[in-house]
């Protein structure tokens, strides 16, 4: 079986730099780290494609130092490694990023199963596993807390909502979206670092994944940016003095203020 496990980049820190023009986050691979929920995903993957035979294939978009989480994923599980990257590409919404990775998963003759971690931790959309597979036109489910079986035709999933829970199958091919701690991802081992150094890597621009320019990065993106900030942080204290009466006065008036 072909399993594809998709992987974004997020800041390793809370300094987080934008873009003065375009308000987009400034994304540098030297600070960047694996998106903390697609390890999980990663971690599922392997141990599916250890269950059921075949391949695990990471893929991502993204500036060239991408690469350098890429080789950290084979480390963790995967096989090889595909990156998507090449200036058009620059500036994508989820809905632009989806079509991209949908090109990378075309380029390497589909898969049975993607898997997708659950959101990034810097935009919270949760909106790529979905939108990948509307664009690639398969099954997918959203929030699966629990693979409950799988064979060679589908795979029986527990999905979790605010309600509860439940379960359902979906033919292959189909993607599905992860929550955290759904497996305890593995640490990279000194053996798979070395492998991580000489396992297959491809790259492919927009050209060479006959993308249409027009449904990639600022072209492809109906949602834009406004305006971003980060917030100041401040830290003001004052004595409150007199009876109780006069505190629970002062401090209701300081809190219709801050409203």
């Amino acid at each position: 079986m072909k399993f594809i496990v998709c992987i974004k980049q997020v800041p390793s820190t809370n300094e987080v730099r934008l873009d003065p023009v375009t308000h987009a986050i400034i994304r540098d691979g030297r600070q960047s780290v694996i998106n903390p929920f697609d390890l999980y995903a990663v971690e599922l993957g392997a141990q599916l494609r250890d269950r059921m035979g075949g391949t695990l294939t990471a893929l991502s978009m993204g500036i060239p130092a991408t690469e350098r989480l890429l080789r950290e994923c084979i480390s963790r599980g995967a096989d090889d490694a595909v990156l998507m990257t090449d200036r058009a590409f620059a500036g994508s919404d989820t809905l632009a990023t989806s079509y991209a990775i949908s090109l990378g998963v075309n380029a390497v003759g589909g898969a049975d199963l993607i898997l997708c971690g659950k959101m990034a931790v810097d935009g919270d959309t949760a909106q790529i596993g979905p939108e990948l597979a509307r664009t690639l036109g398969i099954h997918h489910v959203t929030d699966v807390a629990e693979v409950m079986d799988i064979t060679e035709k589908d795979i029986t999933v527990r999905k979790v909502t605010e309600t509860g829970s439940f379960v359902e199958k979906v033919a292959f091919p189909a993607v599905i979206t992860v929550v955290k701690d759904i497996v305890m991802p593995r640490l990279p081992s000194i053996s798979g670092v070395r492998k991580s150094l000489d396992a297959p890597f491809k790259t492919f621009s927009a050209a060479e994944a006959n993308a249409d320019t027009a449904r990639t990065g600022f072209n492809g993106s109906p949602t834009s940016v406004v305006k971003t900030f980060t917030p100041e942080g401040r830290t003001e204290a004052a004595p409150v003095e007199g009876t109780p009466a006069d505190q629970a006065a002062f401090l209701l008036k300081a809190v219709k203020e801050v409203r």
